[in-house]
């Protein structure tokens, strides 16, 4: 991979940094165009904020870059500081009551367990969990352990596309598909899957799916968005009612827009500077073939984790089509110190910023592989387990 990606980047030199997954990492010349949106913002803010001198006309310019990018209509898509925000939005909007079921996974992200926990505490609602078979190596056994977990009362499937704990790559195409056959809500979190892997949210047809720009589409933080099947927008509630909202919840809204663009994108005074600069992440990305990076990325990673299974005698947790592209979670040994320590251990003795976490009795070290990583960081990664492990260096 080549090295020179680095300078690209603001990532400190003397990290080996291996997390990209959890906040992204924003290339050096998009942050620039992010100041320059900042700054534009602090020479004029009445000019700026002003809805007929330039702002909603930007944030359409922005849905409809990011529209292109992923299969979508700008119509239905606004713009989120990050997933969570997004996806507390659908969840709280649901008309949820006593005995209805959410139907999720033992993978989903631990905010949002605690979003739907919160849901059903307040509706009466009952969230079930389904333990997906690992590893995870069958699209078709992913598919059935979901359906049989379906029944009268359910009424939301939830579902991550990539899994935060575990980065796997869930096959999600058929579930949806099932969940409309039968008039179950479908609600998908792709925090990791904008810049990660190709998108088409219309073809995909879940009813709703929220995405981060931030990680690997690499836009600055604070840029997310909410995508929602136009027969569902009447349903969205924002969680801060201002100006944008209407009690009329079809048609046009109070600015022009629809009431659904409206009452999301118009929620008093905000600096939305992230959410323009995604148009310049994507020429980034552009400018830079970031196709072939991804795929570079891709073999790297999954290299990478195989060396390290077999050093330490752990499986992954899925076959290669099922696992993220440039994001897989390797499960340690036995013995192996708590997840605090043995971050702390690859931080300060071999400068090494990785993610460990415990999961369902596992300790795991999630890799992250971007643009700006090289072989070598995959050779002092290994190195570092292998001394903090100790294994043998055999395998």
């Amino acid at each position: 991979m080549a090295d020179n990606l680095a300078s690209l980047f603001l990532i400190d030199p003397e990290v080996t940094f291996l997390n990209h997954g959890s906040f992204g990492a924003c290339p050096r010349p998009v942050f620039e165009v992010y100041q320059a949106w900042q700054r534009r913002l602090e020479r004029q803010p009445v000019a700026f904020l002003d809805p007929d001198r330039g702002y909603f006309a930007w944030m359409a310019e922005t849905r409809q870059a990011l529209a292109a990018e992923i299969g979508a209509e700008a119509d239905d898509i606004v713009g989120a500081v990050n997933s969570t925000f997004a996806l507390n939005v659908v969840a709280r909007s649901l008309p949820l009551e006593p005995g209805d079921e959410i139907l999720t996974t033992d993978h989903e992200y631990a905010a949002l367990e605690k979003t739907w926990d919160y849901v059903a505490r307040r509706s009466g609602a009952r969230v079930v969990v389904v333990d997906l078979p690992m590893p995870l190596t069958s699209a078709e056994a992913f598919t059935e352990a979901l359906r049989a977990g379906m029944t009268e009362r359910t009424r939301v499937v939830f579902l991550s596309h990539i899994t935060s704990p575990t980065a796997l790559l869930l096959p999600i195409e058929a579930i949806v598909a099932e969940a409309r056959a039968r008039g179950i809500w479908s609600v998908i979190d792709g925090a990791h899957t904008p810049g990660h892997i190709a998108l088409d949210l219309d073809s995909l047809g879940a009813d709703f799916y929220a995405g981060n720009c931030h990680k690997w589409m690499m836009a600055p933080k604070g840029s997310a968005f909410l995508h929602v099947r136009r027969e569902h927008q009447a349903l969205m509630n924002p969680l801060v009612i201002s100006h944008g909202w209407t009690a009329n919840r079809t048609g046009t809204g109070p600015f022009g827009n629809s009431a659904f663009v409206d009452a999301m994108e118009m929620q008093g005074t905000r600096d939305p500077s992230a959410w323009l600069t995604v148009p310049a992440a994507l020429r980034f990305r552009e400018e830079h073939g970031w196709t072939e990076v991804a795929a570079r990325c891709h073999e790297l990673a999954w290299r990478t984790a195989e060396r390290v299974a077999e050093r330490t005698g752990v499986p992954l947790l899925s076959s290669e089509p099922f696992t993220a592209p440039q994001m897989v979670a390797m499960p340690l040994p036995a013995g192996t110190p708590e997840p605090v320590a043995l971050h702390r251990a690859l931080l300060e003795r071999h400068g090494v910023e990785i993610p460990v976490f415990s999961w369902k009795g596992l300790t795991i070290a999630r890799l992250s592989v971007q643009g700006y990583n090289t072989e070598a960081q995959m050779e002092r990664l290994i190195d570092a387990l292998t001394d903090i492990l100790h294994l043998s260096k055999a395998a």
